[in-house]
């Protein structure tokens, strides 16, 4: 169905946003709205939907300059949040992910001898390169590349036919265990894990509370897809799991087949609410602020849930191998999150795409975490993102742009 604005309603609940994103009166959206009825919008939902006349008018002007790589709003494809998708939707989706982690790898087994399966294969490349994938210059574009990898390889090698969905963290916050993500149906990722006595949850050190206690979970996941699940990778030194196996290899690469372990967590999700999110975009108009609020730097006070939303979102569930920085993807539930990261993103980009489209956080600052064992370019513009074996390597600024980035390979926006 197609969607009309609300003049009316806007405004008041999108009090402090710029007065340009309210759309006008009767204005339709190009793109394919559908809402499940059971999740009323949140303020940031309703400021992406006031947004769309300020993307509509961006594409247009890329168009007329002959700079949008054959992307339009017309035929870009929607990622869509998981709850507004049918059960049948998110069974497919599930296969897809089950068909990945049944095919060979691609990444070198001399290197990798623990990478069994295409799953694997992105697992393996984030804990080798976490350090770059986290720097200032590549938390954003870097991860939408590498989600949108993920995404290609279930719709070209495992025939998913819809697109990468988002967790709405507000939608589930409260109750994340009764959610249609995690509540171990067989329409959602699996339930969580079951109780694990040694494990007390994920200290979160210089801020107030000082850990993201456990919700009593912290073992192995019995209930739902992925209970069956092997995780061949991992852990290494910066899990947080307890009673897990040791890799055989330092490092992690070795072959280490074990349980999937959760811990489906309110007081992760509770870090993440749309109040936080909405701040992170209409509070933030230069790309430093953004990236600190969205890190948590400095911790927030006052805030029962200080964590910043990049860490709320990766502990909604993960444990092991979730929880472990290097071999977060390990976990399907990583797609939703860093998804649903450069949703918000997006959503703040096109607030004022001239200036934020290609803004990097510190550019000129002393923040760059230098990758390991890789000489990072002097600037944005000679940056390189390589993906190695996951795929080929693209300039850094062509992943900030997903209505054309990519040469035009990204064309995407978000419901």
């Amino acid at each position: 169905m197609r969607t009309t604005w609300s003049a009316l309603v806007l405004p008041s609940l999108l009090a402090g946003a710029r007065a340009a994103a309210v759309p006008p009166s009767g204005y339709s959206s190009k793109i394919e709205v559908i809402r499940n009825p059971a999740y009323p919008l949140d303020v940031v939902d309703l400021l992406e939907e006031a947004t769309m006349p300020m993307v509509e008018d961006y594409v247009t002007r890329k168009i007329t300059a002959g700079l949008n790589n054959n992307c339009t709003l017309e035929n870009a494809v929607v990622r869509r949040e998981w709850s507004d998708l049918s059960e049948t939707q998110r069974q497919e989706y599930v296969a897809a992910v089950t068909c990945l982690m049944k095919l060979p790898p691609k990444a070198d087994k001399t290197r990798f001898p623990g990478a069994m399966s295409r799953f694997d294969d992105f697992v393996a490349y984030h804990m080798t390169h976490a350090m770059q994938l986290h720097d200032n210059f590549h938390l954003f574009g870097a991860h939408k590349y590498f989600v949108w990898l993920f995404e290609e390889a279930l719709r070209n090698e495992c025939g998913y036919t819809g697109y990468q969905p988002y967790m709405n963290y507000d939608r589930y916050s409260e109750d994340p265990l009764n959610s249609p993500l995690l509540n171990g149906n067989a329409s959602s990722l699996g339930g969580t894990g079951e109780p694990e006595p040694m494990y007390k949850g994920v200290p979160q050190f210089g801020r107030t509370p000082n850990i993201i206690a456990t919700a009593g979970g912290g073992g192995c996941v019995t209930e739902g897809p992925f209970s069956d699940m092997v995780v061949n990778l991992g852990p290494t030194s910066m899990s947080t799991a307890k009673n897990v196996p040791k890799n055989p290899r330092s490092d992690g690469t070795g072959a280490n087949p074990r349980c999937l372990r959760r811990d489906v967590n309110r007081n992760a999700a509770m870090g993440a609410t749309a109040d936080r999110a909405y701040s992170l975009i209409t509070e933030n108009k230069g790309m430093d602020g953004f990236y600190n609020q969205l890190l948590g730097t400095p911790p927030p006070k006052n805030d029962s849930y200080p964590w910043g939303i990049h860490t709320a979102g990766h502990y909604v569930a993960a444990v092991d191998p979730g929880g472990d920085p290097n071999t977060s993807p390990g976990d399907p539930i990583f797609y939703f999150h860093h998804t649903s990261l450069d949703r918000l993103w997006w959503i703040w980009q096109m607030q004022d795409p001239e200036m934020r489209l290609h803004s990097i956080p510190f550019v000129n600052g002393s923040m760059p975490m230098p990758p390991m064992g890789h000489k990072r370019a002097p600037t944005p513009e000679e940056t390189i993102v390589d993906m190695e074996w996951l795929g080929p390597p693209v300039k850094l600024l062509e992943t900030h742009d997903q209505l054309g980035g990519n040469g035009g390979l990204f064309c995407y926006v978000y419901v």
